[in-house]
């Protein structure tokens, strides 16, 4: 069964860059997958990411292309959200969820339904 743990919340200006990490551990690599989601205040939750670490494929949200890279340390059982030319749309609590690899490339949170989620980190941008 899959844990994970989110980090590396924080505030930032504008255009500014910051890190999430995602500390996942209790499954196997070859046959699972990284998805994270955000919820920004009033909104439902988005799927923004996700990877699989089979062959570290990944997909993104159209709102977020361009901007955010994913990738995994699979040494570490770390996986990484690195979110570059942030705006205050982007202000929201963010979740990675682990599980099976059949989830990813679901862009649904009902794909991740068997998932297990993180508790969320806060992401501020400010104008």
């Amino acid at each position: 069964e899959v844990q994970v743990v989110e980090s590396g919340g924080g505030s930032v200006q504008t255009g500014g860059s910051l890190r999430l990490s995602c500390a996942a551990s209790g499954f196997s690599f070859e046959d699972a997958s990284i998805g994270w989601f955000r919820q920004a205040p009033g909104k439902d939750d988005e799927w923004i990411s996700c990877i699989k670490f089979s062959d570290n494929s990944t997909w993104f949200g159209d709102s977020v292309k361009g901007r955010f890279t994913i990738f995994s340390d699979n040494a570490k059982r770390m996986v990484y959200l690195q979110m570059n030319s942030l705006n205050p749309e982007d202000t929201a609590v963010y979740h990675c969820a682990g599980g099976g690899d059949r989830m990813c490339p679901g862009r649904s949170c009902h794909d991740y339904t068997d998932a297990t989620w993180g508790q969320g980190t806060q992401i501020t941008v400010s104008s």
